[in-house]
């Protein structure tokens, strides 16, 4: 094998109590992470479609990148999980979640580079992994516990009377590492569509449901303590490669820019603590250290001296802003998600539903849709921990919920009226709004042609928190409009030279073009490979911009390859990667077209189409002549020349434009025979 692979996948079968192994090489042409997780649901599960989530069918994969345990920064840590997710609405889609912490680095020094789930237990159980040992442990008493419980009880009964930092004996060999635990809480055994997966007490695969794919297996945990190391292809070229990144990041000793406009712009720039969890923004301040995922750089998270809401940050936090009380009261209320195993990025659309229709008069004790949830508690963290408890047990509103906002809206006859006037903001899926589809092509295009809420931000810190007059703010630019789309357009090989790829008019080069069908394809592509796949960390790659070197310009498209070769030995260029990316596309979107994808169904809902923005949200327009930055208010998506551009866009796949279909010839160049061997016996091809 190469290098940053150890050579074997484990293969578990649930039904049959069953533990063998894939052999890597078979699937490494596609990266790691998301690329294998693909091609292997494919191979095990392509011929049975379609089914449901919940059905034993289900092949689940857990798959770590060739980075995994490496000092690359920003992509040690990452894990890949994919499997058909029941949170996906109105389809369960072949779908996908990550989560950063230290899973895929101690799975990887236990010898594994992933695991494939398959079938489903009578009983529950948890798996557990110690270097090439793995067995079935009975959960039975497991079963019913929070998430925070089940980590430290398996740490107990793994490492019987260990204290934290003590060598502990694992057999033949020594560890001080508590095992790495992936597991769910009541959420996921009660099947909640919204359940996610929970490692450490702040990572989680949230998007996609599959901590209800776990309940529905009957799995509670999987254990993983690893005591081997990761080869190395090059490990001189990976130092080299190492401190040639130094410059790219913040160095407190020697900072470029000593008050950054904003911590998620000039990503990685700052590590302080206090800027990247927003609960411990505010007095009291309580002490804290920062926290990141194995061998990041960046260390977005941190630590409080508390303990509560530990190793949470972003939406895990900004979603409880609104709770009333004190900031422990807020911090109290992250920690309950986490605990129960519930979606964080479906509280924000939840309460703000709850709320609307109880102010309408048809949500309360009562109304219309019944609950006892205590409204005159809303906004305080009682009524999260009646509303989690309802979700978690399925019991009256929490029935409902429980399937997610979306499903929840259906179920009470209010889904499309409420998407069309914009009380709902679920574009795509059921997913919630994350960043407006009207407003920025590529993540909202991108998750209509997807299958989720796509939470890549590499483009979006570029062209709109990059200028650094975000939020309404007055601050001059950073860099002037036209610098960023030059800076830009430089680095989107194999479509380098056009700036026109970031108009975000909606002139003729602007967001109907053919210039943003290449954004779209680049992105779709790049991802698949370098971020999901590889397994660099979004929030950091691709690195467009930082003020740590005197052009501004970061790190990509030079360090992706650089450290991907060092590592693997092979010799990829940034485009080989991007080609590989859409090779993965295309297996995934010939899943989807397995499951019933049909052009027709990638529209929006109503409210992207017919109610205007109204906050200013700064991108850089080409208008007049000239590039500038626009406030962007006032727009809707024109809903007949987005059709129009994506006829335009299947043709450049080489997808069949009525259908949305991948074409035998698209699929044959490269190298997808048989997939479109299956596609044409099922009368999909394109």
């Amino acid at each position: 094998m190469t290098g940053g692979y150890t050579g074997k996948i484990l293969r578990i079968n649930l039904t049959k109590k069953t533990i063998g192994t894939l052999d890597t090489e078979q699937y490494e042409e596609y990266g790691g992470g998301h690329g294998i997780g693909s091609a292997i649901f494919w191979d095990l599960a392509g011929n049975q479609m379609p089914f449901s989530a919940f059905d034993p069918r289900n092949v689940l994969t857990i798959m770590t990148g060739p980075f995994s345990g490496v000092i690359v920064p920003s992509a040690a840590g990452r894990c890949e999980v994919q499997g058909l997710g029941p949170q996906g609405y109105p389809v369960e889609w072949f779908t996908r979640s990550n989560f950063g912490g230290r899973f895929s680095t101690q799975l990887k020094y236990a010898g594994w580079d992933g695991i494939v789930v398959e079938g489903a237990s009578d009983d529950p159980v948890w798996i557990q992994i110690i270097d090439d040992k793995v067995s079935f442990e009975n959960a039975r008493t497991l079963w019913g516990m929070d998430v925070m419980e089940t980590q430290e009880e398996i740490w107990r009964r793994v490492h019987p009377g260990s204290k934290f930092g003590e060598w502990t004996d694992i057999g033949e060999r020594y560890t001080t590492q508590k095992p790495a635990v992936l597991c769910i809480g009541q959420a996921g055994e009660s099947l909640a569509r919204i359940a996610c997966l929970i490692h450490d007490a702040g990572n989680g695969a949230g998007q996609g449901g599959f901590g209800a794919v776990f309940g529905a297996k009957k799995l509670k945990a999987i254990s993983v303590v690893g005591t081997g190391s990761v080869g190395i292809a090059d490990p001189k070229s990976l130092m080299d490669a190492r401190l040639w990144y130094r410059k790219f990041q913040y160095d407190v000793d020697n900072p470029k820019l000593e008050d950054p406009p904003d911590s998620f712009v000039f990503s990685p720039v700052n590590n302080s603590p206090a800027d990247d969890n927003f609960l411990n923004k505010q007095p009291p301040f309580e002490p804290a250290r920062a926290q990141a995922c194995a061998g990041c750089a960046k260390a977005c998270r941190q630590r409080l001296a508390g303990g509560i809401s530990n190793e949470s940050s972003c939406e895990d936090t900004i979603w409880a802003i609104g709770i009333q009380g004190s900031p422990k009261d807020r911090k109290v209320a992250c920690d309950l998600v986490q605990q129960y195993g519930v979606n964080a990025f479906q509280m924000r659309p939840m309460l703000a539903y709850i709320e609307a229709l109880h102010k309408k008069g048809l949500l309360g004790r009562g109304r219309k849709i019944q609950t006892d949830l205590p409204m005159e508690l809303f906004g305080k963290v009682e009524f999260i921990q009646a509303l989690l408890r309802k979700i978690a047990n399925k019991e009256d509103i929490g029935e409902a919920l429980s399937g997610g906002v979306a499903r929840a809206a259906e179920s009470w006859g209010r889904y499309k009226e409420d998407n069309d006037s914009g009380l709902l903001t679920l574009p795509n899926w059921g997913y919630y709004e994350h960043n407006d589809p009207r407003l920025e092509p590529e993540w909202g295009y991108g998750s209509i042609l997807g299958e989720r809420d796509i939470n890549e931000h590499g483009i979006s810190f570029a062209v709109h928190y990059m200028p650094g007059i975000t939020f309404g703010s007055n601050t001059e630019p950073v860099l002037p409009a036209e610098k960023v789309v030059e800076i830009l357009s430089s680095k989107v090989a194999p479509y380098t030279g056009n700036p026109f790829m970031f108009d975000y008019s909606e002139g003729p080069r602007g967001i109907y073009s053919d210039d943003r069908v290449k954004t779209i394809a680049w992105h779709r592509h790049y991802s698949r490979f370098w971020i999901q796949s590889a397994l660099y960390c979004d929030w950091v790659w691709p690195l467009f911009f930082t003020p740590n070197v005197a052009d501004m310009s970061g790190a990509t498209p030079e360090g992706e390859p650089k450290f991907f070769n060092a590592v693997t030995g092979k010799k990829i260029s940034f485009t080989d990667g991007v080609e590989s990316g859409r090779k993965i596309w295309n297996i995934d979107r010939s899943i989807w077209v397995l499951q019933g994808r049909h052009r027709d169904m990638e529209v929006f809902t109503g409210y992207v189409y017919n109610v205007p923005t109204q906050s200013p949200y700064y991108l850089p327009v080409y208008e007049n002549g000239k590039w500038s930055y626009s406030t962007c208010t006032g727009r809707v998506l024109d809903r007949s020349k987005f059709e129009e551009w994506k006829t335009k866009f299947y043709k450049f796949e080489g997808w069949n434009s009525d259908s949305g279909w991948p074409k035998r010839k698209t699929l044959e160049e490269i190298g997808l025979q048989t997939v479109a061997d299956t596609l044409q016996a099922r009368n999909r091809l394109g």
